[in-house]
C-alpha cells in the first residue's frame, strides 16, 4: 500500500511541469459569449485519471492543464458543512461507508479517498477548500447533489467566488431558489427535449443550457444560442472511450455536429488538444 501511496505522489511531482493556463477573466468572457467560436472544455469531478474525483489535487491538476471548467458534486454534512462528493454514499470514492449526509464532517474526515479501490493519503475536501483554490483560476460548474442549499450559498458568498460559480440542477426549484437570491449568479438548468430548454430559457435567461445527444439538433442549438446562452453536452461515456482509443475524427464529430460549444468530459487534456488543432480553443 506504502508503493502504491508512493507513485500517486510521484506521478503528482511529474505533473507539476509548467503550463500557462489562460486567465479566467478569458475563459468566462469566452463563457458569457454564446457567439464564440471557442468550445470550451469541462473536467468531470475534476482530473481524475490517476488522481481521486472531486478532491484537491484533482482541480489543482485540471488548472494546471489550462482547463476552462471543472465539474463538482457538492453535498452538505449533519453539521451544516458542504463537502464534495457525488454518490449517495462514500462507499465508491472512500474507504469508508455511508451516507455522507447522515454524517458529521468530522466523521467523513475519518476516510480516506481511493482511486480505482486503493486508498491515497486525501481526504473528502470542504466546498470552502475548493473555491478558495479555484477562485481567479478557473470556471466550477457546481451540480447541487444536496436539497440543502443554505450552507452551500453562504460558501460561495464566503468565499467570493460568484464570479466563477455556475449553479447546474435537473430540479428547477433549486435554480429557482439561487436565482431568487440573486439574478446575478450563473445557471445551468438540463433540459430533455426542446420544448423544456424554451422554458428554461425563459424561466431562468441562463449563461448555458445542458442537453443530451436524445434531442441534440439544429433547432434545439440554434435557439438556444439565438437567446444567448451555450450549450453543454457530455462526452461522457461511449464518445469518452472512442477519445481514448485514438478515434478522434468520430469523437468530434459527434460532439461538435449542431454547434454544442461546452464539452463535459473525463479526458480533457486530450479533447483540448484536439480542440486546439482544430482552432477551435486558444
Amino acid at each position: 500500500m506504502k508503493k502504491q501511496v508512493l507513485a500517486l505522489a510521484v506521478i503528482a511531482c511529474a505533473l507539476s511541469a509548467s503550463i500557462t493556463p489562460r486567465k479566467v477573466k478569458d475563459i468566462k468572457k469566452d463563457f458569457l459569449n454564446s457567439a464564440s467560436p471557442t468550445v470550451l472544455v469541462a473536467s468531470h469531478r475534476a482530473v481524475h485519471h490517476i488522481l481521486p474525483e472531486n478532491s484537491i489535487p484533482a482541480v489543482e491538476e485540471a488548472i494546471r492543464l489550462g482547463i476552462d471548467i471543472i465539474e463538482i458534486d457538492v453535498k452538505v454534512t449533519t453539521d451544516g458543512v458542504p463537502v464534495l462528493m457525488h454518490d449517495g454514499k462514500i462507499n465508491r470514492t472512500t474507504d469508508g461507508q455511508g451516507n455522507p449526509e447522515e454524517m458529521s464532517f468530522a466523521q467523513l474526515q475519518q476516510y480516506n479517498l481511493v482511486v480505482k479501490g486503493e486508498k491515497t493519503p486525501h481526504k473528502i475536501p470542504t466546498l470552502e477548500q475548493i473555491l478558495r483554490l479555484a477562485k481567479g483560476k478557473i470556471l466550477v460548474d457546481l451540480d447541487l447533489k444536496t436539497d440543502r442549499l443554505g450552507p452551500v450559498m453562504d460558501i460561495v458568498k464566503k468565499t467570493g467566488t460568484e464570479d466563477i460559480v455556475f449553479f447546474f440542477d435537473s430540479d428547477y426549484n433549486s435554480l429557482k431558489y439561487v436565482d431568487n437570491i440573486s439574478k446575478k449568479y450563473m445557471l445551468m438548468p438540463r433540459a430533455h427535449s426542446l420544448a423544456m430548454a424554451d422554458s428554461a430559457l425563459t424561466l431562468f435567461k441562463p449563461e448555458v443550457v445542458h442537453i443530451d445527444f436524445s434531442f441534440y439538433t439544429p433547432e434545439v442549438t440554434q435557439l438556444i444560442k439565438k437567446r444567448g446562452a451555450r450549450i453543454w453536452i457530455n462526452a461522457l461515456g461511449k464518445i469518452d472511450v472512442l477519445l481514448r482509443n485514438g478515434q478522434h475524427e468520430e469523437a468530434l464529430q459527434q460532439l461538435l455536429q449542431h454547434g454544442a460549444n461546452v464539452i463535459q468530459t473525463d479526458e480533457p487534456e486530450l479533447l483540448m488538444k484536439l480542440l486546439k488543432e482544430k482552432k477551435l480553443h486558444i
